[in-house]
This record gives C-alpha cells, structure tokens and sequence, in this order.
C-alpha cells in the first residue's frame, strides 16, 4: 500500500512499515531510511528534508494495518549492520515465528525521535550535506577554481577514506566525523592481518581494511563491540575540504639542443645547481604556464651528455602534466605554444608538439635496446694519421661491443657488462690528428667510451682498432630512429 505523500513512484509499502518506524526510532534520517528501503528514484532523494520526514510520518499513518503483526520477509540472514532486534529503547522483539509486534501508532513518535538528531547511519552527510546551501557551496569553490572540463565525477571521501575516479575531472568533498573515529578501532583486535602499518598512511584504518575486516569478522563477535542499530552521535560529520582534481594531459614533441653546457635535466648535486638551465625546464616553464598543472614527469626517448648537441630531427620527449587547469587546446594554440617555446631560448628548439594520450607514450619506449641512433665525433689521435690509416673503419660492419658500466656513471648505475653493436661508420679525414666519424649504433652504447676505450672497459674501441690513442673532442646526436610521435605539417 502506497503512502498518500510519498510521490506514487515510492515503492514502500505495507511490508516496510515495520523497517521505517525502527530506523525513525533509531534516530536515522529520512534519506538514509529510503536507502535502506532500497528506493532508487532520485527525485525522491532531492526533496528537502523536512518534507520527507512528513511524508514519511504520514506513510506511517496511512500504511497502519489491521492485523495485530506485521510479518517481515526474513529468508535472508539480516545485516550486520541493522539488525530488527530487541533494544531497549523501545524497538520490538521478535517473536517465535519471527514476525514484530504491532508497533504502537506513529503519530509524531517518529517525527520527535529523529527531528533535530545527528543521523545514526550517515552522521548528518545526506542531512545538512545534501541542502541546497551545501551545494551552492560546492558550486562556488568548483567555478572559482577555474578549471576546463566536459565531466566530472562527484566523489565524497567519509571517515575512513573514500576514494572515487570515474572521470577525469574529479570533485571531492572530504568528510570527517571525530566523534567517531575510534568506532572501527576494535576490529584491529578482531581481524589484526587486516590492519598493517604502512609508511606513506597516517594511519591504518582505510577504507579497504575496514570493509575488509567487515568481511572476515563474525556476527556475533561483531556484535559485542558494536550497537545494532548504532546509536546517534552528538554531531555532524564535518567537511574539511572542497578539492577539485582533473586527469593528466600528455605533450609529446621532438627537441632538438644546439648547446654543449646544458643538462637534459635539472643538474642540482647536494642540493646546489650546477648549470642554471636545462632541457627539461625551457620546455616545461611555457607549458607549466598554459595548462596551469600543478607539476609535471619528463621522459624522452634516451637522453644526451651536458657537453653533446642533439640535431637532426631531433629527439623524442613526453611531459605529463598534473592535475592542468585548462586541457582543451586546439592545434592552432599547439603551434603558438611551440613557437613561444621556440622565441624564448637559442639553446632549444622544439618541433611537431601535440596532444597525446598515456597509451601512445608507451610507443616511445618500445624496443629501447632494438632502435638505432646516429653519431657525429669528432676524433684527436696521438700519432699522426693519414687518410689510409682510418680508411678500413669504413668497411667494418655490425661491430659487437662488450662495455662495462663507465667510470663516468658507475656512482649512479650498477656494474655490468653490456652487449651492443656499431652498425656502421664512415669516416672524414680532418688532419694529421682529427677525423669525424659518423656512425649509427644501437641504442644504449656508450660512444664517447667506444672512443677511447674507457681504460680498457670497452673492447674494441677506436684506439685499439687504430692501436693509437684516441680521445673524443665533440660530440653530436644525428637522428634518432624512432618514429613517434606523428610528424606534423607546417
């Protein structure tokens, strides 16, 4: 039987009547009595809250049967959580035959036990959080953060935290409740191997470990330490925060570096700078500004000494930008940007700068060891050399390299021996003491070591080969063999 002031698309009926004055009694709020009624409509929920509690006074009313009991449907073993038992507060007991009493007239019993109390299921959230005021509140922090997005999802964090992400635009509220903070503490002695400290948590009772000691404890231990229906709080949940999150937006390009004294990276040792620039940072500073991130992660495709130049078409880079105010550029505004990057410095430049998704930055990475790249050195021997005597590196093809980690990066890398192969080289005679040699490598090989053989660490090397000493002087990056991201037209 439908109450005459619910909406008609309520579902309760007769058979919920019994729930409702338990949950009324218990101190629940009228939101949190349709939830646990399993009404799905909505609409429902969005009316104020006053109003669904006379409606549901006037449901009581209404649904009043004849018949001395109301049975209830109990095929399902009840929930920990809310439990139709004796209390003594007034809930009925149930009988024998597992049918409530008839419960006394709700007249304003309801309306008085749950008026003006804190709610015993959602600590005031879907009571004061769930008003129009709340929500202008949201509105305003959500427009003058002054972010771009299509979507977004809502996602509410309670005590312990909840963490929702089905959008790339996120706006969550987080709720605390100190009151009742120490509610779960007893499921640590309950369920311990659910509750493990761990260095990056401020503390162990999250979310996931309570629903996951929930799960594991037994009704009737569960039931010593924790009322059924619990009892109402004294106050609020409180929201300590408004935060707005959006999804990382990736920039791929190719760059290319004309100086010999600037670090692909910031170089900071000790805390200090060594060189007052890099790569990394002319790049960032421009895009940083027009996306408003909050941070950013740099990748490139390998990366060059301080004192090595990159030419050619350049080398592969990505940046993942944080959390970014703005996310829709056009390809136009892509070009500007590019030029901006361009006008700014003479160390760099960059080229075919565009939008790309995180899948598409795993291409750069793919096959590392398998890409080539290709060398420009140019080469000081000891003893005097004429053009034959380097004519014969010309000829020399899929030379196999065995490099132990060099002297120069032992501090930061692992011993090891690695495996790696010249393809080619061609050669340039300068002088009796200088030559280039332009040569395309695998991917990974240390070429100012296969130069001068890194004290024997590299075999062969250029000076083994020559039996002479050999020393690099320059050294540039040609190309970079991989073909990603897309080249872009002018």
């Amino acid at each position: 039987m439908s109450s005459k002031g619910l909406p008609s698309m309520s579902p309760l009926a007769g058979k919920d009547r019994a729930v409702v004055q338990l949950l009324l009694d218990a101190g629940t709020c009228p939101r949190c009595v349709l939830r646990f009624c399993s009404v799905g409509s909505q609409l429902l929920y969005r009316h104020p809250l006053q109003d669904l509690m006379k409606d549901l006074q006037e449901f009581l009313k209404n649904s009043q049967e004849k018949e001395d009991t109301v049975c209830l449907d109990v095929a399902d073993p009840p929930c920990k959580r809310l439990r139709l038992e004796h209390k003594e507060e007034g809930a009925a007991e149930l009988n024998h035959n597992g049918a409530i009493p008839q419960l006394p007239s709700a007249g304003n019993t309801a309306l008085q036990s749950s008026a003006g109390r804190v709610c015993n299921v959602c600590l005031g959230i879907l009571q004061e959080f769930c008003e129009p005021d709340f929500v202008k509140k949201v509105c305003q922090k959500v427009n003058s953060a002054d972010y771009q997005f299509t979507s977004f999802v809502f996602s509410v964090s309670l005590p312990p935290q909840l963490s929702v992400r089905e959008s790339l635009f996120e706006v969550s509220v987080v709720f605390a409740h100190p009151e009742t903070d120490e509610e779960c503490h007893f499921l640590a002695t309950a369920c311990p191997d659910c509750f493990k400290p761990a260095k990056n948590k401020q503390s162990v009772f999250t979310r996931m470990a309570v629903i996951k000691a929930l799960e594991r404890i037994k009704e009737e231990d569960f039931l010593k330490y924790f009322p059924c229906p619990p009892s109402s709080p004294k106050n609020l949940c409180d929201a300590l925060d408004i935060q707005c999150n959006n999804g990382a937006v990736f920039v791929a390009g190719r760059y290319n570096k004309y100086s010999r004294n600037l670090p692909q990276t910031p170089w900071i040792i000790d805390g200090e700078r060594k060189l007052e620039s890099s790569v990394e940072e002319l790049i960032s500073e421009h895009l940083m500004a027009e996306f408003k991130a909050d941070s950013f992660n740099f990748s490139s495709s390998g990366r060059e000494d301080v004192d090595v130049r990159t030419l050619g078409n350049g080398r592969p880079f990505a940046m993942e930008l944080v959390n970014p105010r703005r996310i829709h550029f056009t390809a136009e505004e892509m070009k500007r940007l590019q030029q901006a990057i361009n006008d700014s410095s003479d160390k760099i430049q960059v080229r075919d700068l565009q939008l790309v998704t995180r899948e598409a930055i795993g291409r750069m990475k793919e096959g590392e060891e398998e890409k080539t790249k290709t060398y420009s050195a140019l080469i000081w021997t000891d003893r005097a050399i004429q053009r034959e005597d380097i004519a014969f590196l010309d000829d020399i093809k899929e030379l196999r390299l065995e490099q132990k980690t060099p002297l120069r990066v032992l501090h930061r890398r692992p011993l090891a021996v690695r495996c790696r192969l010249i393809h080619s080289m061609r050669c340039e005679y300068i002088d009796q003491h200088h030559f280039r040699l332009r040569l395309r490598s695998q991917a990974g090989t240390y070429i100012k070591e296969f130069v001068h053989g890194d004290f024997g660490r590299t075999k062969p090397n250029i000076g083994s080969l020559l039996n002479r000493t050999a020393d690099i002087l320059e050294l540039d990056v040609e190309s970079v063999d991989v073909d990603w991201p897309p080249t872009l037209g002018d």
